[in-house]
């Protein structure tokens, strides 16, 4: 797939894809290529971080919205009833997205496998992202919702400052820090490498994996404290799943408050880094997000 997934479907090409176009819009997706006439006035949206890149962009004609329980804080007002909700992340209300009449139903990562049934629906595009190679699939898909909705400037203003950071992350020394993202969850601790759902720390940001053959599973490993003490990591970056979701039980901190985790490099020179759990765990794709972990791994290699 090129890097703009958006082609006209007539001549004409580059006014095909503004605000206003009344002519017919190919979008390629994850799932092949779905055409559209003009730009969508009635979106159902399944996946968070695309509705957080819809939101940041000001793009209106949202109506329908994934019952979250822990909607997070930058996307509160979906969680009202001004928007109908249309199932949970994973499982489609169909009647109720049928009910809405929608001319775009998004899905993407949790959703992508209820596409072929919601295409039955209205036309569906996934927005999923490539974990192998996250920022540049990322950009991509973020690339392709500017043009769809006539936001192609602000988009390429934003993108353009977002990979001139992630260069400056790579250049300022992240690749003489070995790392190890982690995510915890009912008490059990995951660990993940590059390739992997967050190996956007390894691939593009240059943090040196301090374990080697983790799996890319969309799970990560089961590890142990024994595991991260053994493996001695500059860096140990913490996402904490239960706070994301909204579920109680012991928090990262709780878990990893351990003699043998408290003996490693990063507990002992503080880099332990306890990253914002909405953003890596439910809204990563989206560009605000994006924006804010590159933010934060740039400040632990520093």
């Amino acid at each position: 797939m090129g890097l703009v997934g958006l082609v006209a479907a007539c001549s004409g090409g580059s006014e095909a894809n503004t605000a206003n176009s009344e002519d017919a819009i190919t979008v390629e997706h994850a799932q092949g290529s779905t055409s559209l006439e003009g730009t969508p006035e009635r979106i159902v949206v399944f996946d968070l971080g695309v509705l957080q890149t819809l939101d940041t962009l000001g793009v209106e004609g949202v109506v329908g919205v994934p019952e979250v329980a822990n909607m997070p804080e930058d996307l509160s007002e979906y969680a009202s009833d001004d928007y109908t909700k249309v199932g949970s992340l994973k499982e489609p209300d169909y009647e109720q997205v049928n009910a809405l009449e929608p001319d775009l139903i998004i899905v993407a990562a949790r959703s992508a496998p209820a596409y072929g049934e919601l295409s039955e629906i209205a036309p569906t595009i996934d927005m999923t992202v490539d974990t192998t190679n996250f920022l540049n699939s990322a950009i991509e898909r973020i690339e392709t919702l500017g043009e769809l909705f006539g936001k192609e400037d602000e988009v390429r203003d934003r993108l353009d400052a977002l990979t001139a950071k992630a260069e400056e992350v790579r250049d300022s020394g992240a690749a003489d820090k070995t790392g190890l993202v982690i995510l915890t969850t009912g008490g059990k601790i995951s660990a993940y490498g590059p390739g992997s759902r967050f190996g956007i720390v390894y691939d593009d940001l240059g943090v040196q994996p301090a374990a080697d053959d983790l799996s890319a599973d969309t799970h990560g490993d089961a590890v142990s404290a024994e595991f991260i003490a053994e493996t001695d990591p500059d860096l140990l970056f913490v996402i904490d799943r239960d706070s994301a979701i909204g579920e109680s039980g012991e928090s990262a901190k709780q878990i990893l408050d351990n003699a043998l985790v408290n003996g490693t490099t990063a507990a002992k020179e503080g880099g332990i880094v306890y990253l914002d759990p909405a953003t890596w765990y439910l809204t990563s794709n989206g560009l605000p997000s994006l924006e804010s972990m590159i933010e934060t791994i740039g400040d632990s290699v520093a």
